[in-house]
């Protein structure tokens, strides 16, 4: 506690009433001083209420800063991760996981600049969180003191978390005054809900929980086309129009809203060991992940495509677990980078109440041979005979083993 003489922290701050009760206390505990970091990820929230709450709070200006990371955080983490077509356990696109290196190494910059000797963040002694930022701090500032109230402080429950807040005059919104249903984290890429009302896995999620899309049934009874465009495996035009990274992800994002496509009920294997149940939501992502790999359908060769799907798994245990400072991703993302070199072409999608349908897809790098697959006359471009010595070959160790265990070798 206050006894490690930290002289100074760099908290990185939402705004909202958790991370300004531990603001407060990181005061009053420590009394030292405190700096906020705030991150732009596309939340969706305004930021300016997070200035004033830290002013409100007692910290000086130049001791608060806010940055749009939208940019950075689609270019250099969301397309990178969507390259391997990451998915833990075989459904979650890892929208928490991605956000949480990006934050961690701002926060260990401001740090540097300001002269902070400690990092603060806000998550919970229970959940995935807590590794994955400390990984990303130590892995870039290995002497850096981290602080983890969650760990450390005494509260027993919300009741007196809010107990505190309210003898330090920070203001509650009223749908926090008592428990609060489920516990959000959004940003550009998802949102999650998790906790409360959600942590029955037998119970339906109730409507509430559903912020980023309109249910399946609600959709509308049209399809929407669109048009996908890439270049060494990263999106880079929307029906044609070239944009960046964020703002594609932010327009596949609202056409994902209005065709209820991405919603996810999953019950997953936490990195410190227990099962939770989260509700996802990550609209565009899901129309990413379709639309990249119906590219690499016709531009990927199939030993490269299957040996993809093959570390596929580990690479996103590595990111799920909060590993993407360390070198096995960074090598994984070599293999993965070198892959897309001719990821490239255009694919068209039809959105359609909860469904992401490939309508095609065309490429200048294509391996696709239609002449080599037609039923037609190929004009001597496969010798349909070759194929019994194939076959033959290929059988040759199970005629040998049928034939032992038939007693007649």
């Amino acid at each position: 506690m206050a006894n490690r003489d930290i002289k100074k922290i760099v908290l990185a701050y939402s705004g909202g009433l958790d991370t300004s009760i531990i603001l407060k206390w990181l005061q009053t505990t420590y009394g030292c001083e405190v700096v906020t970091f705030t991150a732009d990820l596309g939340q969706g929230e305004e930021l300016a209420p997070a200035r004033e709450k830290a002013l409100m709070l007692g910290i000086k200006p130049q001791n608060i800063f806010i940055e749009d990371l939208r940019e950075e955080f689609v270019r250099d983490y969301v397309f990178p991760m969507f390259r391997a077509n990451a998915l833990y356990e075989g459904q979650y696109l890892l929208g928490t996981s991605i956000a949480r290196p990006l934050i961690a190494k701002k926060q260990i910059e401001i740090a540097a600049k300001v002269g902070a000797d400690a990092v603060c963040h806000g998550a919970t002694g229970k959940g995935n969180d807590q590794v994955r930022f400390e990984l990303a701090y130590y892995a870039l500032n290995p002497s850096i003191k981290i602080v983890a109230p969650w760990r450390e402080w005494s509260f027993k429950g919300r009741e007196e978390l809010l107990e505190f807040a309210r003898a330090n005059q920070i203001p509650i919104a009223k749908d926090k005054e008592g428990e609060a249903p489920f516990s959000v984290d959004a940003n550009l890429l998802h949102s999650s809900s998790e906790g409360k009302v959600l942590e029955d896995p037998a119970q339906t999620p109730p409507s509430i929980v559903y912020m980023r899309t309109l249910s399946p049934m609600d959709a509308p009874d049209k399809p929407t086309e669109i048009r996908i465009g890439f270049a060494k495996g990263d999106a880079v035009s929307l029906d044609g129009k070239a944009m960046s990274p964020a703002a594609i992800l932010t327009r596949l994002n609202e056409l994902g809203r209005a065709n209820g496509i991405g919603r996810l009920d999953l019950v997953e294997n936490r990195f410190v060991g227990m099962k939770s149940r989260g509700v996802y939501e990550t609209p565009g992502g899901t129309i990413l992940l379709a639309a990249h790999r119906a590219i690499e359908s016709i531009t990927l060769d199939r030993g490269a495509a299957h040996l993809k799907d093959e570390i596929m798994p580990r690479y996103a245990e590595l990111i799920y677990n909060g590993f993407w400072f360390a070198p096995e991703r960074e090598m994984l993302q070599a293999l993965i980078d070198k892959s897309q070199e001719h990821v490239e072409g255009e694919v068209r999608l039809t959105l359609y109440k909860g469904n992401v349908i490939v309508a095609g897809r065309e490429s200048a790098k294509s391996l696709y041979s239609s002449t080599l697959v037609t039923f037609e006359d190929d004009k001597g471009a496969y010798d349909q005979k070759d194929a019994e010595g194939f076959i033959r070959l290929n059988a040759l160790r199970l005629r040998t083993l049928g034939m032992r265990d038939k007693g007649k070798t």
